[in-house]
């Protein structure tokens, strides 16, 4: 593994001939959650069955969160309020647009251009995703800027500004999407993730989508899907 920055963010590499990004495979580009530290889904590259040109590459969100070791954000969030929301219950956030979303959105925006320009990454050959917040944010880049992609990969994630990513997903017909959530997500609703599962279906997106009776985590059966549609959409 080896650290680069790209534009203003933190990016861990590996995988690729070398398992440290090297080579000419395709990238595969996974963003953390909100509170995690920057290394949290690094270890993942170790356990997808893709293969072994496929290169890694996981962002470090920009903000520290202050008095929490290590934790990390793509932007804020009012921490009371989101107890609040824990103790009620997950609910949807789809009309919601998130203070601080658009200045991380463009930072992901220039991190994927300094990243695709320096390990020569054609769109075809690029999937972006991540975890819950981090795929929020991978989202957002896709639907509401010109960030083209061959794969998008949402886990445990939920739609925020979805008016905006509705008029995005018409010029995004026919992209490939891996979709999990929980059953019994106590973060984010379950109702909210098949609500932006039907959007995309209706708006002609090619949506694998993987439910599983667990709560806000990646199980290995989500694993398992997550392997078989990387090698599949940049073969």
């Amino acid at each position: 593994m080896r650290e680069q920055r790209f534009g203003d963010i933190l990016v861990r590499l590996t995988g690729g001939g070398d398992r440290e990004g090297g080579g000419e495979g395709p990238l595969v580009v996974l963003m953390h959650g909100f509170g995690a530290p920057g290394t949290d889904l690094v270890g993942l590259w170790r356990v997808l069955d893709v293969p072994r040109g496929v290169r890694f590459a996981f962002p470090e969100a920009p903000h520290e969160m202050p008095g929490m070791l290590g934790a990390r954000a793509w932007w804020m969030l009012d921490l009371a309020r989101a107890e609040e929301a824990l103790a009620r219950g997950p609910k949807s956030y789809a009309h919601e647009i998130p203070a601080g979303m658009e200045e991380a959105t463009e930072r992901v925006v220039r991190m994927l251009d300094s990243l695709q320009t320096a390990l020569g990454v054609p769109d075809d050959q690029l999937v972006l995703g991540g975890f819950s917040q981090g795929s929020m944010a991978a989202c957002n880049a896709v639907f509401t800027r010109d960030v083209a992609a061959a794969g998008l990969v949402i886990l445990s994630g939920t739609p925020v500004n979805l008016e905006a990513w509705k008029a995005g997903m018409k010029s995004r017909r026919g992209l490939r999407v891996f979709q999990s959530h929980g059953t019994h997500d106590p973060l984010l609703s379950f109702r909210a993730a098949e609500e932006l599962r039907d959007e995309m279906h209706d708006a002609g997106l090619r949506n694998e989508w993987i439910s599983f009776r667990g709560g806000h985590e990646i199980p290995m059966q989500v694993l398992d899907g997550l392997g078989r549609f990387i090698s599949s959409a940049v073969r």
